[in-house]
């Protein structure tokens, strides 16, 4: 059978049933695009030239996939940059999800449990430690528009985890500011409650007083063009993920701070913060977002309030 036109069924399967993001659609794509490439004789070129050879479902075999392993581990691009082992998992994940949709529609092909995932290398979370996140949260200028935005973004971002595609996303009349509590729509499509601190829900209330207009994006630009006549939401002047990265850089610059945040870096500060101070697991895993609360684990390591004690109490002994 024709595997393009299988992955074609696939990516629509994933969008239909599974109600999967259009972000990891378009990766399950690029994954899964290169691996048929790689089989049809030309696995690295872009734009990619009609295939060598027609490729079919048939083709997948084990020595095809130990191959593409070996391939994945010694990629390197046109910048001489190689894969990162997260994002070799990242391929092959994509493949053992596409053979567990031939099996369910019982097209034969080689089992997705002959795909055993690498040991994924340990990950460096970073956050900022309490005196240095107060110091970041003072660095906006509050004299202007810009800077009160910007306090408020940082406020918002601390004190709910939001990742940065949840936080630019936001609208007027999503938020109820005197509850102090909204719904967001996260990864994987799952809905989960956020709270506002009584700190970051104040500066919410005193940007949104600087607004003299009534556009539903909570977070927008101040610069670069104006809405035209057809944006009667203010779409056209959302803030954008890439800008909330700028600006976070910015004052974490400003801040001479020794750690290099980012807006996820907000997010882990968020978890740490609540972990350190005695919060239950199950609960940072809700708030969060996480599917599985391993995820959530890995603050684990970061921070153990229990260890630390010990460490006080029996090493100086």
């Amino acid at each position: 059978m024709d595997i393009e036109q299988l992955i074609k069924d696939f990516l629509e399967y994933l969008e239909i049933e599974r109600n999967v993001s259009q972000l990891t659609i378009r990766n399950y794509r690029h994954y899964l695009e290169r691996f048929v490439r790689f089989l049809a004789g030309s696995p690295n070129p872009s734009p990619p030239p009609p295939p060598v050879k027609p490729v079919k479902i048939s083709d997948i075999t084990a020595e095809n996939i130990r191959q593409y392993r070996l391939y994945l581990s010694r990629f390197t691009d046109e910048k001489g940059m190689s894969l990162k082992r997260v994002t070799q998992n990242y391929h092959l994940i994509a493949l053992r999800s596409f053979l567990k949709y031939m099996a369910k529609r019982d097209i034969p092909t080689i089992s997705p449990d002959k795909i055993d995932l690498p040991k994924a290398e340990s990950r460096s979370i970073k956050f900022l430690e309490h005196g240095d996140m107060e110091r970041l949260l003072n660095m906006p200028d509050m004299n202007t528009k810009e800077g009160v935005r910007d306090k408020a973004m940082l406020e918002v971002l601390f004190s709910t985890g939001l990742r940065v595609s949840e936080l630019v996303s936001l609208n007027r009349d999503q938020i109820n500011l005197d509850r102090r509590e909204f719904s967001v729509i996260g990864k994987g499509r799952r809905t989960r409650i956020v709270f506002l601190s009584e700190r970051s829900a104040d500066w919410l209330r005193k940007y949104l007083a600087t607004r003299e207009d009534d556009l539903r994006p909570i977070f927008i630009r101040y610069s670069g063009k104006t809405p035209d006549g057809d944006d009667k939401t203010g779409e056209s002047i959302r803030l954008t993920a890439r800008s909330v990265q700028r600006s976070v850089e910015k004052y974490v610059k400003k801040a001479k701070l020794m750690v290099k945040i980012t807006p996820h870096g907000l997010r882990h500060t968020f978890a740490t913060d609540l972990l350190g101070n005695g919060a239950d697991l199950r609960a940072i895993q809700e708030l969060l977002g996480h599917k599985n609360v391993s995820t959530t684990q890995i603050y684990t390591h970061i921070t153990n309030p229990q260890l630390k004690e010990i460490h006080d109490k029996f090493h100086s002994k």
